[in-house]
C-alpha cells in the first residue's frame, strides 16, 4: 500500500482527498518509481479544487511533476536505481501523476536527474522552474542579447516568474519584474529583480503599439497582460508567452509584429522534447543558486497538498510548492 492524493468524482461532483492504494492498482507503464518528493503547479491546483477541467479520467492522482528513484524498469534507458524526474507529459490528468508515494509510466517520459540536485531540489523546481528555463533558453536563440535592454518578467512572484528572476540574472540581464503584491518587493528583490512593476500596468486595454521599453518578456499571465507586454517590445524584440494565470485570451493586434518586428514565442513544457527538456535542466543546474531556490520554495506534506492547492488558486502563495509525499 502506499499514500496517495486522489481525485474522484461522483453525484456530488469532484473530491480530493489522501487516500491509501494498493500498487496493483497503478496505471501501465515500463518504469516504476519511488517518488520522493512532488510539487503543486497551477495545473494541479486547478485539478485539486475542480476550477478548471484538466482531470481527463477519474479517478486520478494529480501532480504533474515528480522526482525519485526507479524501482523496476522493461524500458532500455532506465535500470534500477536511477534517479529521474518527470514533467508533464499527461500526468496528473490522463494518467496517474507525482503526489503519490508510488508511479508507474512511461520511460520516454523520463529524463535524468541532474547531478547538481537532490530530488528535493528538482521538485523545488517542478514544471514552472522548467519552463522558466525553457523560454529563457528560447529568448537566448532568439538572439535576445543582455546590452539591449531590460527583460520584463510578469506573474514575478510565481513559480515561472521567480525562477525566470533568477535565470535571467544569472545571464547577464537586467530585469523587471511585474507583480501585484507590492509587499513582495523585496523578495523579488533578492532574487534580482533591478525595477518592480505594479501589474495593474499591463492587466487593462492598451493601445496598439506603446512606447518600447523591452528587449524581451517571460509572461505567464496571458491576455491584457501579454497583449500590453507585445505593444511594449522594442523593436526586434521577442516575448516568450507560457501561461494564462489572466486569461486564455490575447486581445491585441498585429502592430508589434509587422511594424517592430517582434517575435511572440510559444512555450509548451508539456509535450516538449527531450532535447529542449535536457537543455532546459543543464540550464538550471548550472544557473539556479541553491540559496535562491530555498527562498523561492516552502515544502507541506502530502497531507496538506489539498489545502495547499487551495491557497494556491486563492492567489495566497509565492514562489513554489514542495510536496514531501513521504510525510
Amino acid at each position: 500500500m502506499f499514500s496517495a492524493i486522489l481525485i474522484e468524482k461522483g453525484e456530488a461532483g469532484q473530491s480530493a482527498a489522501l487516500a491509501n492504494l494498493a500498487e496493483a492498482e497503478l496505471p501501465d507503464g515500463d518504469v516504476s518509481i519511488d517518488v520522493a518528493y512532488s510539487t503543486l503547479n497551477y495545473k494541479d491546483g486547478l485539478a485539486i479544487t475542480g476550477a478548471s477541467p484538466v482531470v481527463r479520467r477519474f479517478p486520478m492522482v494529480p501532480g504533474i511533476d515528480l522526482a525519485g528513484v526507479v524501482t523496476a524498469s522493461t524500458h532500455p534507458a532506465w535500470r534500477q536505481g536511477d534517479r529521474v524526474v518527470l514533467n508533464g507529459w499527461g500526468v496528473g490528468e490522463s494518467h496517474w501523476g507525482g503526489l503519490a508515494q508510488r508511479a508507474r509510466v512511461n520511460g520516454d517520459w523520463l529524463v535524468p536527474l541532474p547531478a547538481d540536485f537532490t530530488a528535493r531540489q528538482a521538485m523545488a523546481i517542478g514544471t514552472a522552474g522548467y519552463t522558466a528555463a525553457l523560454c529563457v533558453d528560447a529568448l537566448l536563440d532568439h538572439g535576445v542579447r543582455p546590452d539591449q535592454g531590460e527583460i520584463l518578467v510578469t506573474g514575478a512572484t510565481g513559480g515561472v516568474g521567480s525562477v525566470a528572476i533568477t535565470l535571467l540574472t544569472a545571464a547577464g540581464f537586467t530585469v523587471a519584474a511585474a507583480t501585484g503584491k507590492a509587499s513582495e518587493a523585496d523578495y523579488l528583490q533578492q532574487l534580482g529583480a533591478a525595477t518592480v512593476l505594479d501589474r495593474a500596468e499591463l492587466a487593462g486595454a492598451g493601445k496598439p503599439l506603446q512606447k518600447e521599453r523591452w528587449a524581451g518578456v517571460v509572461d505567464a499571465v496571458g491576455s491584457h497582460t501579454l497583449a500590453n507586454a507585445c505593444a511594449q517590445t522594442r523593436y526586434g524584440g521577442a516575448v516568450a508567452a507560457c501561461g494564462l494565470a489572466q486569461g486564455m485570451d490575447f486581445p491585441a493586434s498585429v502592430a508589434p509584429f509587422i511594424l517592430r518586428g517582434v517575435s511572440l514565442l510559444g512555450i509548451d513544457s508539456v509535450m516538449a522534447p527531450a532535447g529542449p527538456r535536457t537543455a532546459a535542466w543543464a540550464r538550471l543546474a548550472r544557473d539556479l543558486d541553491a540559496i535562491a531556490l530555498e527562498v523561492i520554495a516552502q515544502e507541506v506534506a502530502l497531507g496538506e497538498a489539498v489545502a495547499a492547492a487551495g491557497q494556491l488558486m486563492d492567489g495566497k502563495v509565492r514562489g513554489r510548492i514542495l510536496v514531501d509525499v513521504n510525510r
